[in-house]
């Protein structure tokens, strides 16, 4: 399994949701054999972690603009919840 997880590390966001929505549709179909449906549930829960994971990185690399009562403009970390 420690393949699959450094696998899945390497995938960009998009990648990873990309196969993450493969696998919700294979799994919504019930055409896979319980033992791959296990499988494949797994994958897709460690795809979802690793894209919740960059999306909080993305998330903390997001600034807002305030402008302060003196006119002045300054970044502050954004508030996204």
């Amino acid at each position: 399994m420690a393949d699959a997880a450094s696998d899945i590390q390497s995938l960009s966001f998009e990648a990873a949701l990309a196969e993450l929505e493969r696998i919700v549709e294979q799994l919504e179909r019930g055409e896979v054999e319980l033992e791959k449906s296990i499988s494949l549930y797994e994958r897709g829960a460690a795809l979802k972690a690793h894209c919740e994971a960059r999306l909080k990185d993305a998330q903390l690399k997001v600034d807002k603009l305030v402008v302060g009562g003196d006119g002045s403009v300054s970044a502050e970390p954004a508030d996204i919840d």
